[in-house]
């Protein structure tokens, strides 16, 4: 099809004799047409004034929940802690608020500069990596109970950072410099191998011990990340221990190491997926000029889009709206992992120890939407009405729906009202990571031998 439109166009424009300014137009408006819905499977074009309204309710999150001694955002309504993940989910809020005209130009050079002066210069988990988490307030590295400590790093959650500031960029070269420089404080010695494995790493007394985040779809979301810096990592992190179960016909792909007498639990859920749909397009990361209407990582596109399937089996089969993936609970154990398959079974919720916590299973509100934008189906035009309403409309979308009663999980967190967001600013601009090629300030430190040295930069793992 694109094919046979492209012969057509250029006899057209052929036989137009030396209109460039005509010429111009059609090549304009023949990119409009093929980038167009009709050649996506999701759902693209301007917002209607429901969803203007959606966009401008998520954003009132981080209105409320902006600490103005440190320009960052609480991981959840009025917690004063956060973490690199939602650093990035606040960065990608604010990039999306923007270029929703949900903001003005003013309040987002303010922001992002106060985000940008905080990244430059928080403390990092013994002068390395970003803590695992901080407090909002005081800007000081934290453990989980939000007390000041250094505790360790997530590789998953510096990999969503490491793709939003590429994001940040691409769009605003303006803040390249200062971008760059976020990056370039920090040692990438034990976050990638030689191999081009991520590790995270966690304190014990005083050792660090590294280990593998083993959750499907983020680890290998998390890895485009790093390769947007010029890191070699694996594009397929878990494929040595990959294995695959069947529900309702549909192939799921797990890590067969999830077995509960190890003690590794490696849930499959939706969002690592969404989030490599809606940033991504499902591309290889070099890939940063493609068109949305194809992906060229065919194997990443069909397991989202078997991750899609089997939820929407289920509501076909059983009647039940299913849009799962990993959330906050306002209790003990206060985080579960939703899943697709866990420990060895379908539609498993269980928390951080493996045990199960099947009460809390919820059709997620950033699953939903996720799901929604990324496919244009009747399951997902229901699927937007069971949460279309699930609001404050001063503070924010909440987790989502319970599953098992229909009640409201009344949590707010970053992270939902970020992918509400980012999935609205997505079904305006498709794919999220766009960039033209430039030489900058990160690349031209990476040619200088006197200081690309002693990070395990990209160049120095190239001569390891």
């Amino acid at each position: 099809m694109r094919k046979q439109l492209s012969v057509g166009l250029l006899l057209a424009l052929l036989s137009c004799n030396g209109c460039g300014v005509a010429m111009r137009g059609a090549v304009k408006g023949y990119d409009a047409f093929v980038d167009s819905e009709l050649f996506h499977k999701g759902r693209h074009g301007a917002l209607n004034e429901e969803e203007k309204k959606w966009a401008k309710t998520a954003w009132n999150y981080f209105k409320n929940n902006t600490q103005s001694q440190t320009g960052i955002v609480n991981a959840v309504d009025y917690y004063p802690s956060s973490t690199a993940w939602q650093m990035a989910d606040y960065l990608a809020a604010l990039v999306s608020a923007h270029e929703l005209e949900v903001i003005g130009k003013e309040e987002f050079d303010q922001r992002l500069s106060q985000l940008l002066q905080f990244l430059n210069t928080m403390r990092l988990f013994q002068d390395k990596l970003p803590n695992k988490a901080y407090n909002t307030q005081t800007g000081a590295p934290v453990n989980y109970e939000n007390k000041p400590d250094e505790i360790g790093w997530s590789a998953i959650d510096i990999g969503r950072l490491l793709t939003w500031l590429a994001i940040a960029k691409c769009r605003y070269p303006t803040y390249g410099e200062y971008i760059d420089k976020v990056v370039l404080r920090w040692n990438f010695c034990d976050i990638v191998d030689k191999s081009g494995t991520l590790y995270s790493g966690v304190k014990t007394g005083d050792r660090i011990e590294l280990y593998r985040e083993r959750l499907a779809g983020y680890e290998r979301y998390a890895a485009r990340g790093f390769e947007l810096w010029g890191f070699n990592v694996k594009s397929e992190p878990m494929a040595e221990t990959a294995g695959k179960v069947q529900i309702y016909g549909v192939d799921i792909p797990y890590d067969s190491l999830d077995q509960r007498d190890r003690g590794i639990f490696s849930p499959v859920s939706s969002l690592g997926f969404l989030l490599d749909g809606m940033e991504f397009n499902w591309d290889i990361s070099s890939d940063l000029k493609s068109t949305d209407t194809r992906q060229t990582d065919s194997e990443m596109t069909k397991l989202a889009e078997d991750i899609y399937r089997v939820q929407e089996a289920r509501y076909l089969k059983e009647g039940i709206f299913t849009a799962r993936t990993d959330h906050q609970l306002p209790q003990a154990p206060f985080f579960v992992y939703d899943s697709i398959f866990a420990a060895g079974y379908p539609w498993n919720v269980i928390s951080d120890d493996g045990r199960p916590q099947k009460d809390a299973a919820l059709v997620a509100t950033k699953a939903a939407f996720g799901m929604w934008v990324l496919w244009k189906t009747p399951y997902t035009d229901a699927l937007i009405r069971s949460v279309c309403s699930l609001y404050d409309p001063e503070r924010g979308w909440y987790e989502g729906r319970m599953e098992k009663t229909g009640g409201y999980l009344y949590v707010i967190t970053a992270g939902t009202n970020a992918v509400v967001l980012e999935t609205l600013f997505y079904k305006t601009s498709g794919k999220l990571l766009k960039c033209a090629e430039r030489e900058d300030h990160y690349s031209l430190y990476m040619k200088d031998p006197f200081k690309a040295q002693g990070h395990c930069y990209p160049p120095e793992w190239a001569c390891r």
